[in-house]
């Protein structure tokens, strides 16, 4: 049975580093193999984690739009096989990536297509790392649903902390199956403080802990290196992988 944990957050809190972060512990401590899962119509992943994209289910769904099934073989078939291909492998984790369709209209389609490969794959997996896209969108389409454990992102900011609330509400409104939800304060100068602890008490929210703001993570993001390639002893990724310990099973 696959455990899966889904990451949500608003935009520019370093929910994707997280991810990444998360992979790198999982893989370290031996919860492999991994299916990473970027939900993100702008997808970010692979950056984190060094890989290149050579296929994703938004172009998937856009040959299926398009009728570029080859004669003889049904769409069932001809989906199956675009869904592997575009399964990107590496050492202790395997990478998917939505992607952004090409053509107008909702990503609807390719949301079914996305929870229908999940599904079939999740056999495989012990664990199941899903990185959405910021805000609430994925949560309202139900691309998030039946997850294990929901980690809200947020970064200081009262916005931050606003739109980690509301995710976190909606989630409960739509009775989505999460089993755990919980809230990781990212990018940290200092203790949260009284305000914002409230803020998290009066809306039920349980604090999984903190991520300190750190240059190196910073700088490698800017650079264009792999921020999964972060030194373990580094005390953002430190930080992390304390919180990690605590809430992942």
């Amino acid at each position: 049975m696959s455990l899966s944990i889904a990451l949500a957050g608003k935009g520019g809190t370093g929910k994707t580093t997280v991810s990444g972060m998360l992979i790198k512990y999982l893989v370290k401590s031996g919860k492999t193999p991994i299916l990473a899962v970027d939900a993100d119509c702008n997808a970010n992943l692979n950056e984190v984690l060094g890989l290149e994209v050579s296929d994703t289910l938004g172009n998937a769904r856009e040959e299926m739009k398009k009728g570029d099934v080859p004669s003889g073989m049904t769409k069932d078939i001809f989906i199956s096989m675009k869904l592997e291909q575009a399964v990107i492998e590496s050492d202790g984790y395997d990478l998917i990536v939505m992607g952004q369709p090409e053509g107008s209209g909702c990503y609807c389609a390719a949301n079914t297509l996305l929870t229908g490969f999940l599904e079939k794959l999740s056999g495989n997996y012990p664990y199941i790392v899903m990185d959405n896209e910021a805000g609430m969108e994925h949560i309202s389409r139900l691309t998030t649903s039946n997850v294990d454990i929901l980690l809200t992102v947020s970064d200081t900011s009262r916005r931050g902390l606003q739109a980690a609330i509301r995710i976190n509400q909606l989630a409960k409104d739509l009775n989505i199956g999460v089993g755990k939800s919980y809230l990781i304060i990212n990018q940290v100068r200092e203790e949260p403080s009284d305000i914002v602890l409230n803020m998290i008490k009066e809306e039920n929210l349980e604090l999984a802990g903190t991520i300190p703001e750190d240059d190196a993570v910073y700088e490698f993001d800017l650079n264009g290196k792999p921020t999964i390639d972060i030194p373990n002893d580094n005390k953002a990724v430190q930080a992390a992988f304390q919180i990690f310990d605590r809430i992942v099973p």
